[in-house]
């Protein structure tokens, strides 16, 4: 049996489990409003903010560890059996929330949810670069990370529908069934890398590995592992710490909108959990535009003759030019219209942006080194987002959620300067190119 088109049906599989993957993470923030009632019944808005803040960092912490994790165990055992291990273990924690009791145990629950939901993305990227030729990568990973957006737009108004007829505790429950749902057609589809895969078509196989130029190192026209170097080499390139340091500044203003718009939209409107699932999906949608954009205008760019380190500078670029003045706009969005319209622009320009900084380390490396490039990018990312939002409580004390926002601005900033100063040229490495 032949599956025309292989590739997309992957792409599109991981997608889904990163819709899954979303509803996941999101469910505790839109639930939060019902879950603080129930639990901390004596708290003030603030202290239940404090709360929120505290569980979601222990997320936090437990989500980088396991990207570092989770890159090396994905290069180890391979992308189909690592992205079992991961939803399948994110799932059944997510099904344990519904025993929560308080911080101690909501916090137990989340660790292991951090530590599974991990290996999403580095997974995702090791797939890209599997599946999918050079000049297709940018659009692959936009739709994969679609997947997020589409997640916190189907999350947040299908959760608070569903608080109508269930628990919150129940809800949990629900969404960790659908991620077990998933293994099924991933397991049966995904049975090999495409090399060995005896479902692709010899023409598509073809075009996916002589695609990957970047795998052709020693340029005698046969595809190839490409470089692959150990940890400690692979750090002495100042392109990994571009790579490093762009996800670390990057990534937070993403976890900015992800884990406080419900609280934010409680805070500063008034909004209940049925009104949050009203206005909350907006932005989410600017996200999905903005996946889609990012790659399909790499992928149209690189078909029209641009080189990868001129398409990829030129559409980071854009997407943190976008998000600058947006930031800063957030200071004084006027009602929760404008709010949530101003958050979807953010969104759009970050995913126009995030989809071309996590190709680059298979722009940079070959197969065998780009799930722990990401992993270790993904953790610093991770951890520098734990920091911001363990800021939040303090900086929005009293509901002037500015500082926040202006913080978001100058990482945006940081984020552009690493990738045109740090990765210089964006192509292929060797062990000679250390400068």
């Amino acid at each position: 049996m032949k599956i025309k088109g292989l590739r997309w049906w992957v792409i599109a599989l991981i997608a889904i489990a990163t819709i899954i993957n979303y509803i996941d993470r999101q469910s505790i923030g839109v639930l939060w409003p019902d879950i603080a009632e129930d639990l901390f019944p004596e708290s003030t808005n603030d202290e239940r903010k404090e709360i929120f803040a505290t569980i979601s960092v222990v997320f936090m912490f437990a989500y980088a560890f396991g990207q570092a994790i989770f890159g090396k165990i994905l290069d180890w055992v391979g992308t189909r059996i690592g992205f079992a291990i991961s939803i399948g273990v994110w799932s059944i924690a997510t099904a344990l929330h519904a025993l929560a009791q308080g911080v101690l145990s909501f916090g137990f629950f989340r660790t292991i949810l951090g530590i599974a939901e991990a290996g999403n993305w580095p997974g995702a990227a090791k797939a890209n670069a599997e599946w999918f030729p050079t000049e297709e990568r940018a659009f692959a990973q936009g739709l994969f990370n679609s997947g997020a957006a589409i997640g916190g737009i189907i999350a947040i108004p299908a959760i608070a529908f569903m608080t109508v007829y269930f628990s919150w505790q129940m809800i949990f429950v629900i969404v960790g069934v659908l991620g077990l749902l998933w293994l099924i057609p991933w397991l049966i589809l995904v049975k090999a890398p495409p090399k060995k895969h005896p479902w692709i078509s010899d023409e598509e196989r073809n075009y996916i590995l002589t695609g990957q130029k970047n795998q052709d190192i020693d340029n005698d026209g046969t595809p190839d592992d490409g470089y692959n170097p150990d940890t400690s080499k692979l750090l002495k390139h100042k392109q990994s710490w571009g790579v490093i340091i762009a996800s670390a500044a990057i990534d937070p203003i993403w976890w900015l909108f992800v884990v406080w718009i419900p609280i934010y939209l409680n805070e500063v409107y008034g909004m209940d959990v049925k009104t949050i699932g009203i206005y909350g999906w907006v932005p989410y949608v600017g996200a999905m535009l903005g996946a889609w954009f990012g790659g399909l205008f790499a992928q149209n760019r690189l078909k029209a003759g641009w080189t990868v380190d001129k398409t990829r500078k030129i559409i980071i670029t854009i997407g943190c030019l976008i998000m600058l003045p947006s930031l800063l706009a957030m200071a004084n969005p006027g009602g929760p219209t404008g709010a949530v319209l101003i958050m979807a622009l953010i969104l759009f320009g970050f995913q126009t942006a995030i989809g071309n900084v996590q190709t680059l380390p298979s722009d940079f490396f070959g197969g065998k080194t780009i799930g722990t490039l990401s992993g270790i990018a993904g953790m610093a990312a991770k951890l520098t987002a734990a920091a911001l939002i363990y800021l939040v409580p303090w900086l929005t004390s009293g509901g002037n959620y500015t500082p926040a926002f202006v913080i978001g601005a100058t990482m945006a900033i940081i984020a552009l300067a690493s990738i045109w100063l740090l990765c210089g040229k964006i192509e292929p490495l060797n062990e000679n190119k250390l400068n």
